[in-house]
């Protein structure tokens, strides 16, 4: 809260946060895409102050002003570049008072009205050096206060642990409420180059482009909203953006769509649940609109677009273009950060959802909103459905010059659009007839109900009719089903044997080289190759290991500093690091960052898999300590928000002697029959505040590796290999 003491604080000072580490924290949100961004979230909060202090019924009372100062020199008006000073924008609202202030110092606060999580002001700091704001605003009945703030990320705020700074707080006689906030210095070199040479005239377009679904909705009321552009500190231009500037809807329509949920067979399927939306349209001169689009709105902000499958982007028709705005309560409460960044789910991921995950039981799907949108637009205009009707007959067309399966056809119909060529057409017939998932699905579900009916212990049959089923079942397996599979399995055979071929030497590589020394890169390349990731179970061999390993994700040979897991390093950066971090990850010389791990696997979060081969002629004893090393590693200096803590390790040679392992460390025991050694449990330290994590390892052989391999699979290679009888 605001110290009520304030005006007798001595300025400036740091809003330290509590609760919350800045230097992380503002890096989970994201820097937006849009060149305006800060700009837009600015003049979103000058509307919202007006709103505020003249009521939305006379918000034509506010003013807002966009001034863009640039210096410039001789050559300034014939190659119009200049050099960027600042944006300002100010507004007559009701200012930045205890209430908006507070809110100002809790990030993420949700408190606002219209949707409102007040991150807007980080975009300010991930686009700006500096941005300082200076407002007015009354305190009780009578008193104006005066309060100045300067936001960023910079170092000197950062090691305070804030992002404000409360610069001066002071009674203001004679003031009239109202905020100016000033953005100086661009932290991208690319930014500023456009800031230097924009015109006054793009950026009105910008704005009304962004905002005109607001702008409609007040057409009549707008508040003065003026664009200037200053050289010198001397005004050269300016544009009011008033209610000619704003096109008028040439349709304004209401449509309602459904939630979706999952059944019982996790098929999705409608709601009775319905919201509402709004569809504005515009049929306006190609050279007014640069393109055809379906735009989705939130908070007055236009977003981002969805595909409109009636025009290509540069289609005109009789010399029109079209762009449709659709908004609603339902997409307002899913922005983001930035206005405009929706959070919406499509079908694919919605389906992948199981018991406990993010997704709400219902939800209205991305692919709903984009079928529903594009189906209404088709119902408002009659040129639009005639391309509708063109694509259908040349789609019939299609089917009966190439045999095409009807029902796959019927099926996908609607997912093809109008400005789909012949080939892409195809492309996407011939992908859904050779997954036919849902028809196939449900026919073998059939058949594995069928198998409720066979009862081993009652019936004397029970062999002929199980045999009689499972014909039955693999006939309603796709041909190419069946024959990738049984790729797969030869695959597997294949390696099986190039596995064994390394181990006893055999390989002309080795055979023709100066030693009979096997060198561990071919074992490593033939498992996973060498510095290459895997998400997808084919792209490994890791099956050869544990079956289960190939379903996660998975890096070879990789630099720890260069592992990333989506969007998120596993290192922190050298930057975030304290100099206790820096000094432990460049310990004896050696930058931990550089240090390439065999194998890394990451099951799922908070968890890490290490594995780590040695050549067959290597004593393995003397490399027990090397995985504990690198789970020490990377529990000490992972990402804040990638905390890893409990370890996996498998260390695999051929030179193994049970005594020596257990001589050089007494942890481990032997597994007996299952010919491996394992330590149950072993601390990793933790430093930095870390807590200490847990790592089980285990000691194996090639060799057994690969009779594992062979037991697990003969069954299979034995039925592709073996004549049926």
């Amino acid at each position: 809260m605001v110290n009520q003491d304030s005006m007798t604080q001595e300025y400036p000072q740091f809003e330290r946060a509590t609760g919350i580490y800045y230097k992380n924290e503002v890096k989970t949100i994201k820097k937006s895409g849009s060149a305006f961004q800060f700009l837009y979230e600015a003049f979103m909060n000058a509307w919202e102050a007006i709103v505020e202090k003249f009521t939305p019924e006379h918000i034509n009372l506010g003013t807002i002003n966009i001034n863009l100062y640039r210096n410039g020199n001789l050559a300034s008006q014939n190659n119009g570049i200049y050099d960027f000073v600042k944006f300002e924008v100010v507004d007559n609202g009701i200012g930045i008072n205890d209430t908006n202030y507070n809110r100002l110092l809790n990030l993420r606060d949700d408190s606002k009205k219209m949707s409102n999580k007040g991150t807007g002001r980080i975009q300010y700091i991930h686009f700006f050096d500096h941005t300082y704001i200076d407002s007015v605003f009354k305190k009780g009945n009578d008193t104006l206060e005066r309060i100045q703030i300067t936001l960023s990320k910079n170092d000197a705020f950062l090691s305070h642990n804030a992002i404000i700074r409360l610069d001066k707080r002071e009674e203001c006689d004679g003031c009239d409420t109202g905020t100016t906030v000033t953005f100086e210095t661009p932290l991208v070199e690319k930014d500023k180059n456009n800031y230097s040479t924009i015109t006054l005239d793009d950026l009105r377009k910008e704005f009304v482009k962004h905002f005109l679904s607001l702008f409609c909705e007040n057409k009549a009321k707008l508040p003065k909203i003026q664009i200037s552009s200053f050289i010198n500190n001397e005004e050269k231009e300016k544009f009011l953006i008033g209610s000619d500037d704003i096109p008028t809807p040439d349709k304004d329509e209401t449509l309602e769509i459904a939630y979706s949920k999952l059944d019982e067979k996790q098929k999705i399927v409608p709601s009775e649940r319905k919201e509402v939306f709004n569809l504005k349209a515009f049929r306006l001169p190609q050279n007014e609109l640069s393109s055809n689009a379906i735009y989705l709105v939130s908070k007055g902000s236009t977003g981002v677009s969805i595909d409109l499958n009636n025009l290509r982007k540069d289609d005109q028709i009789d010399g029109k273009r079209y762009m449709f705005l659709l908004s609603g309560n339902y997409l307002d409460d899913r922005d983001r950060d930035e206005r405009g960044n929706l959070e919406l789910v499509d079908s694919k991921d919605f389906k992948k959802q199981t018991e406990g995950n993010l997704f709400p039981e219902e939800v209205i799907l991305k692919d709903t909103i984009k079928d529903e949108t594009n189906g209404k637009i088709s119902q408002l205009y009659e040129e639009l459905e005639l391309k509708n009707q063109e694509k259908n007959k040349n789609i019939d067309e299609l089917k009966r010059m190439f045999l095409l399966n009807d029902k796959t056809v019927e099926a996908i119909r609607s997912k093809i659009k109008n400005t789909d060529d012949d080939e892409s057409i195809l492309k996407i017939i011939y992908k859904a007839d050779s997954e036919l998932e849902a028809e196939q699905d449900s026919k073998i579900k059939e058949q594995i109900d069928e198998l409720k009916l066979l009862t081993p212990d009652k019936s004397e049959h029970y062999q002929t009719e199980l045999k009689q089923k499972v014909e039955d079942f693999v006939s309603v397996i796709p041909l190419q089903n069946r024959t990738a599979l049984s790729k797969y399995v030869a695959r597997r055979k294949l390696i099986l044997e190039l596995f064994g071929q390394i181990l006893t030497a055999e390989l002309e590589s080795v055979k023709n080289g100066k030693k009979q020394r096997i060198d561990e890169k071919l074992l490593h390349n033939l498992i996973f190759q060498q510095s290459t990731e895997s998400s997808n179970p084919e792209d490994n061999d890791l099956w050869l290991i544990n079956e289960d390993f190939i379903y996660f994700k998975g890096f070879s040979e990789f630099k720890l500093d260069d592992v990333k897991i989506g969007e998120d390093y596993l290192f922190k950066r050298e930057t975030e690091m304290t100099e206790e971090e820096l000094e432990y990850k460049h310990k004896c010389n050696r930058d931990a960052g550089d240090r390439r791990p065999d194998i890394l696997i990451f099951p799922q979060e908070g968890k890490c898999i290490i594995i780590e081969f040695k050549a067959p002629d290597v004593n393995v004893s003397e490399h027990l300590n090397q995985i504990n090393r690198y789970a020490t590693l990377i529990n000490n200096l992972s990402s804040d928000n990638m905390r890893i803590t409990t370890f996996y390790g498998y260390l695999i040679g051929e030179n193994i002697d049970t005594d020596d392992v257990m001589d050089a460390d007494s942890d481990f025991k032997s597994a007996g029959t299952l010919n491996f050694l394992f330590r149950s449990h072993k601390y990793v330290n933790g430093k930095f505040g870390r807590e200490k994590g847990s790592l089980y390892t285990e000691v194996i052989k090639y060799s057994e590796l690969l009779e594992r391999a062979k037991l697990r699979n003969q069954i299979f290679i034995d039925k592709l290999t073996k004549k049926s009888e």
